[in-house]
């Protein structure tokens, strides 16, 4: 057992990666290796299109929910240690995919040698839209797609878009 401390696709890039190294022949050892590497460098980056689920599920103030929306503010968060922490507040949902791809520059490395997953709340199109932004600027090795789970839709809300990648690549030997 690992403790990913990820959600969504950042626990499942973990599994990915560990599936894959198994599938190569790895040993346990190297496996459970990388995926504590992975557990102690995977980015998470993520917004939400309505705040008023984040309001229900006691991340932010109704204040702050309605100010929000009021505004069309798109608040980018990441995790750390589990826990979500704001990272910025971007107006508009334009200027939002752009920054998620500028903080996975600032964030990231080596981008050919990684796998990157993008979730989404029942938003498939602003999720290509950051998949076509990523791939053109940064070459990925791999990009996966996928909606986001139920339990994180429920407090997320439709409209989410999640970011994961790594922020420090090990070269594997398998």
């Amino acid at each position: 057992m690992i403790d990913t401390k990820a959600a969504s696709m950042g626990c499942g890039l973990i599994a990915y990666e560990a599936a894959e190294l198994a599938k190569q022949g790895a040993d346990v050892q190297d496996i459970l290796d990388h995926a504590n590497h992975y557990v102690n460098n995977i980015e998470h980056i993520f917004t939400v299109d309505d705040l008023e689920y984040l309001y229900r599920g006691g991340r932010v103030s109704r204040t702050q929910a309605f100010v929000g929306s009021l505004l069309k503010i798109k608040p980018l968060l990441h995790v750390e240690e589990g826990k979500l922490v704001p990272l910025e507040k971007i107006r508009g949902s334009k200027k939002v995919l752009r920054r998620m791809v500028d903080l996975m520059k600032d964030r990231g490395q080596e981008f050919d040698q990684q796998t990157v997953a993008i979730t989404h709340g029942d938003d498939d199109e602003n999720a290509q839209k950051l998949k076509e932004l990523i791939e053109d600027e940064l070459n990925p090795k791999k990009v996966i797609v996928h909606q986001i789970g139920a339990a994180i839709g429920a407090h997320a809300g439709p409209g989410t878009i999640a970011l994961f990648f790594l922020n420090e690549v090990k070269n594997r030997a398998v």
